[in-house]
């Protein structure tokens, strides 16, 4: 009999339970006394049969409330299965249920945040918003689930559906047990999407600080680098986001500027602190600049002693494939072009030999440990950079002419192309040699007073001085 149960709730046949029914009138009953895993009602809640679910509600309401062996109830799954009329009809059944934990901690709205079932979470926060209270065993809340397994449409509607709610901040910038909101926790996987919802919000405390002391900016800051991360940067820093350095330097002291739209605010000094601000900003400014300098001048170095130890081994024409001692002798493994052109060879190597050798010495002087983490090291090392990615650009011309046919009208259109690609190069690289002199010029004479800054408005000089809106005044100097 209880296999025939089974198997009905299983297919989801309301025939074959009015039948056993009929047969055995306590059969659900005998459900709720025996220690059996999961009820009928599991199944079919689990499995989706809403037909079934009913017609078990109304005859025996009280199973809605029983537990399978991982603490689960039948809302439990539909929840989790995103099942929503299902879940409608077993509401009511029992609300209390709603505050159950599983063996694992999570009640029924912590199940449907796991896996993002939007139209469910929409359903039971309208229905019983108190649910969002309940915590997991690690202090969570059901938006920090959305945003640890990344469910994005689930949080879209956890944070508008408590918009309206006395709570909507406390419960945005709730902390875990690790002290983590829910924004820490979407830096730290860099989910752009979500820190862009959570910003636009106005509610999030951006510089709300974790059991490390850490806001969501050191947490971005300190994790590993990828692509996403100067827009997120740039959506703290535009949000009021600051570091835990910054925290300690700047007063949470705002004053409204009229120029500006009333809902935006600039962060303002104490007059006491304003030199020590000015000189802590002035040390992160260039520390960025160099930190970021040096981040690129390791990724360039690194590609062209690759590009430049490749075409070491592997010069155009490649090798020669056998011994010969007839007209032409040669030995095998031997360049081809040194052979048939040893000038051209001769120059391909001491050039592509510089690019390497300039590219590993960058490399060798950003990982030595050495102190020259200063400007004037870095621009020293920013030459090098030049030359090695000029002998690189001679390099590839001297390939590209010995890999060209030479009875062929394609020497003509050759020589046009380097022609020309030589001139661009050349001027480009006057251009940058000028405007990098220029630029040591005035610095020189700013430095020992010849040149004057014009002074600027007050509120001028106060943005510039002590806002960092936009991640490019880091290369000011």
């Amino acid at each position: 009999m209880e296999a025939k149960l089974w198997e009905a709730a299983i297919n989801g046949s309301v025939e074959s339970l009015l039948e056993l029914l009929e047969e055995d009138p306590l059969i659900l009953d005998k459900t709720i006394v025996s220690c059996v895993a999961q009820t009928p009602l599991h199944v079919a809640a689990m499995l989706g049969h809403l037909a079934f679910v009913r017609e078990v509600l109304t005859r025996k309401p009280e199973l809605a409330s029983e537990l399978d062996s991982e603490g689960c109830s039948p809302l439990h799954l539909a929840a989790a299965k995103g099942h929503l009329e299902i879940v409608k009809e077993l509401v009511p059944a029992d609300p209390e249920v709603g505050l159950v934990r599983n063996s694992a901690g999570w009640t029924v709205l912590h199940a449907a945040a796991i896996k993002g079932r939007a139209a469910v979470l929409a359903e039971l926060v309208g229905v019983r918003p108190e649910w969002t209270r309940v915590l997991t065993d690690r202090g969570e809340t059901g938006l920090h689930l959305c945003v640890r397994n990344n469910r994005v449409e689930g949080l879209k509607v956890l944070v508008e559906e408590l918009m309206d709610k006395k709570d909507y901040g406390e419960l945005l910038n709730w902390k875990d047990c690790d002290g983590n909101t829910i924004l820490h926790i979407a830096v730290a996987k860099k989910q752009l999407e979500i820190v862009k919802l959570l910003l636009t919000t106005g509610a999030v405390e951006v510089n709300t600080l974790n059991r490390n002391g850490s806001t969501a900016l050191d947490i971005l800051t300190r994790s590993p680098r990828d692509l996403r991360d100067l827009e997120i940067e740039g959506s703290l820093r535009r949000a009021g986001g600051l570091g835990v350095k910054d925290l300690h330097v700047i007063t949470y002291e705002f004053e409204l500027d009229p120029s500006i739209p009333p809902q935006s605010t600039k962060r303002r000094l104490s007059s006491e602190q304003r030199p020590a601000a000015v000189e802590q900003k002035h040390k992160h400014r260039q520390g960025g600049w160099l930190g970021r300098k040096r981040g690129v001048l390791m990724v360039v170095a690194s590609l062209i002693a690759t590009v430049a130890f490749q075409a070491g081994l592997t010069p155009p024409g490649g090798v020669w494939q056998d011994d010969s001692d007839g007209e032409q002798p040669h030995t095998v493994g031997t360049s081809v072009m040194a052979y048939k052109e040893p000038f051209f060879y001769g120059q391909f190597m001491i050039f592509n030999t510089v690019a390497f050798l300039a590219s590993l010495s960058i490399i060798l002087l950003l990982v030595s440990g050495l102190p020259i983490k200063k400007r004037r090291w870095m621009w020293f090392q920013m030459v090098i950079m030049w030359i090695a990615i000029t002998a690189q650009v001679i390099t590839f011309f001297l390939s590209l002419r010995h890999l060209c046919p030479k009875e062929s009208n394609v020497q003509g259109t050759l020589r046009e192309v380097l022609e020309i690609s030589v001139l661009t190069w050349l001027t480009l690289m006057g251009v940058v040699f000028i405007g990098n002199l220029v630029r040591m010029n005035l610095w020189i004479l700013r430095k020992y007073g010849y040149i004057k800054e014009k002074e600027r408005p007050a509120a001028e000089s106060r943005r510039e001085d002590y806002e960092e809106e936009d991640e490019d005044e880091d290369d000011e100097s």
